[in-house]
């Protein structure tokens, strides 16, 4: 079973055209979770309005913020494989069925994504090439490149993974989850674009980008982020 867990927020203009691209793929048994964090447009209509028993809908009382938002997704996840996504990109044809099958051998994979304009329009082919992205443990502490939206990993990882540390500025959910992957779990980096990743200006998300926070912050979240792996290995 597979669970994809998206979180929304006043993500009316793109939300259909993404949960279209993701429904096609999945079978009659799976489901997509989505934890919306009290939106103020039409989104959630727009969700209902799909009349799909495989989409769950969780409505926030008040504002989780962006990573508790998709931890509030995570917990309700009941499939035995978990996928992450944003509410307004575009899945690639076949990309359930090929992560999928990597999943088989490993408990992590991450795979590249052609960043586009609102539009659908390509800006970068290849993220990975983009941001010279790499895998391992080591790596990813010190430069994470990897895009939440383009993992897909086993149960096991989810459990390990949960409840996210406290302080959620310091340690963002597909940051969090990507070294738990790479520190207790096979991982699996797939050079392929299976995802159009789209940038607008109104994103919650940096994209893999370079931080633009300053050293001592970035500091901050690394030594945060190792302490709370440590404490989770003796958990």
């Amino acid at each position: 079973m597979i669970s994809v867990c998206m979180a929304t927020y006043n993500g009316e203009k793109y939300i259909k055209e993404q949960l279209d691209s993701i429904l096609y793929q999945i079978g009659e048994n799976d489901e997509v979770i989505i934890s919306d964090d009290s939106s103020t447009d039409k989104t959630v209509e727009i969700i209902k309005a799909f009349n799909d028993n495989r989409i769950k809908i969780y409505k926030n009382m008040k504002e989780k913020g962006y990573t508790r938002n998709f931890e509030n997704a995570l917990e309700k996840a009941i499939g035995d494989v978990i996928f992450l996504s944003d509410q307004d990109d575009v899945w690639i044809e076949n990309k359930v069925q090929k992560m999928t099958k990597i999943l088989e051998n490993y408990d992590f994979v991450i795979s590249d994504n052609s960043i586009v304009n609102e539009n659908l329009e390509i800006i970068n082919k290849s993220h990975f090439e983009v941001y010279k992205t790499k895998n391992g443990f080591l790596t990813n502490l010190l430069l994470p490149r990897y895009v939440g939206a383009c993992m897909a990993f086993n149960k096991n990882v989810l459990e390990k993974s949960l409840p996210f540390p406290e302080n959620a500025k310091l340690c963002a959910h597909d940051y969090w989850i990507s070294l738990i992957a790479e520190m207790y779990f096979k991982s699996y980096k797939l050079d392929e674009q299976l995802l159009l990743y789209r940038r607008h200006g109104s994103n919650a998300s940096s994209g893999g980008e370079k931080s633009k926070n300053s050293l001592s912050h970035k500091l901050k979240v690394r030594l945060y982020t190792l302490m709370h792996l440590i404490k989770r290995y003796f958990r």
